[in-house]
This record gives C-alpha cells, sequence and structure tokens, in this order.
C-alpha cells in the first residue's frame, strides 16, 4: 500500500505540472473513492500537501516579481476568518460524524465541478472581460469583492481542501483581467500559503491528517511535479485540460452517487 500511495502522489503531480490544476482537485477525491480514506481526514491530508508545496512556488513567484500582494491582502482578510469559522463548524459538527461526511463528500463533488468550469472556460472569460471593461469592477466595489472571493474560497478549501488552485486562479481573471497569466499563478499561490496553512493546522487540531500518508504522497508528488513540468511544452494542453475536465467530471458524479 505504501508503494500505491507514492506512486499516486507521483500520478497526481505528475498532473499538476503538466497542466497547473491544483492538486486538491486530484488528489482528494483520489484519496476518498479510490482507498476509501474518510473525506475529512482526505481533505486535511491534502490541505497539509497543499500547504508545503504552496510555499515553495511563493518563494519561486516572488524572485520573479509576480505576486500583487496588495491583492494577496484583500483576498486572506476574507479567507483566513472564513477558514477559522469553517473550522470551528466542523468541530462542532464532528468530522468523523457519517453525515458530516458525506457533507464533505458534496463539497468536494461541487468544488471538483467548478474546477472544471475554470479548466474550460477561464480563458474565455478573461477575453470576454478584457473586450467589455465597462463590466470590470473598480474602486472600493472591486476591494469587496475581492473579501468576499476569499471569504468564498476560504469557506470552500477549509472544508473540501479544493478551490485554491484553479477556482481562485478565475476568480482573479474575473477580478483583475489586465494580469499576466504568471502574475495570476503567483498571487493565487502567494494568499493560498496562509489559507492552506490555517486550514490545515484546523484539520490537525480536529485529528484529520494523517501524517504518514502525507510524508509518502510528498515523496512521490515532487519527482512527479518536477517531470510534468518540464515534459508540459511537450504535451498537447488543450486535449489533456479536455481529458482532465471529463475525468473530474466523473468524479464529481461518482462522490454524488
Amino acid at each position: 500500500m505504501t508503494l500505491t500511495y507514492v506512486g499516486s502522489g507521483f500520478a497526481v503531480g505528475l498532473l499538476v505540472g503538466l497542466t497547473g490544476v491544483g492538486g486538491g482537485s486530484l488528489m482528494t477525491p483520489l484519496l476518498t473513492l479510490l482507498f476509501g480514506i474518510n473525506p475529512a481526514v482526505a481533505v486535511g491530508t491534502d490541505l497539509a500537501f497543499a500547504s508545503a508545496t504552496k510555499t515553495a512556488g511563493t518563494f519561486a513567484h516572488r524572485y520573479h516579481g509576480n505576486i500583487h500582494w496588495d491583492i494577496v491582502k484583500r483576498l486572506c482578510l476574507g479567507a483566513l476568518p472564513a477558514a477559522l469559522l469553517a473550522t470551528l463548524a466542523l468541530k462542532h459538527f464532528g468530522t468523523l460524524n457519517e453525515e458530516i461526511g458525506q457533507f464533505i463528500r458534496y463539497s468536494i463533488a461541487v468544488s471538483v465541478l467548478l474546477t472544471v468550469v475554470a479548466i474550460l472556460f477561464r480563458s474565455r472569460m478573461q477575453n470576454w472581460m478584457n473586450a467589455h471593461p465597462g463590466r470590470q469592477l473598480q474602486g472600493n466595489a472591486l476591494v469587496a469583492a475581492t473579501i468576499v472571493s476569499g471569504a468564498v474560497l476560504g469557506t470552500l478549501v477549509t472544508i473540501s481542501s479544493i478551490g485554491a488552485g484553479a477556482v481562485g486562479a478565475t476568480l482573479l481573471v474575473l477580478l483583475y483581467p489586465r494580469l499576466k497569466p504568471a502574475e495570476i499563478a503567483g498571487t493565487d499561490i502567494a494568499y493560498a500559503v496562509p489559507l492552506t496553512a490555517i486550514a490545515a493546522i484546523g484539520h490537525w487540531w480536529l485529528g484529520s491528517i494523517n501524517w504518514e500518508l502525507l510524508v509518502m504522497l510528498l515523496l512521490g508528488s515532487v519527482p512527479g511535479i518536477t517531470l510534468g513540468s518540464l515534459a508540459a511544452r511537450a504535451v498537447p494542453e488543450r486535449a489533456l485540460r479536455g481529458l482532465l475536465a471529463v475525468t473530474l467530471t466523473g468524479v464529481a458524479a461518482k462522490l454524488v452517487l
């Protein structure tokens, strides 16, 4: 089973490197459906996994100047309190409770479907927003919308571990369509570090992190992400993203059914 977990970490890391899709939308359903791990434990373990990997990504993007710290601050103003409140709610209702486990499964399914939408339509959304500058938010309205988006993402990530990647980047595209792709990626990763860290600490407090499993996943994912990133240019991205979208849609359906 140890080699299976390491292999799964490698496979997910490879797909993340090839497509840029957040590992949570792949790892959490995999742990829940294939290995039968309790949904809350799958979420908590993946959050700890994401916190470690995104920290390294933030340093890289900071070095290249891709992070807009003012946007990161606004997102965190909404996301971090929401993560704390969501953790307290999970504590109150009990993460290992069967009904709460089912609720978390549904939350994962919704998050996966949102990721599918992000994969398929993000470029079109950005092009539409740039073609209609009058529809873009400005000033206080933009600040408020960013904070609210952060709160939604904070809740989603804490409950399902999914949303800080593709969904967060898509919201940034809609709110700040003039950002370059590298700036969207850098800003999205930077705000996700404190969010996933706080959510992971919350799940550690709840007792829903499997540390042995986390180590095995990291052992596989680090070389997988590296290899995927190196091979990304040689793989037809459009076809790969289409296949990924179909797969994730099937995963969401399986989680619900």
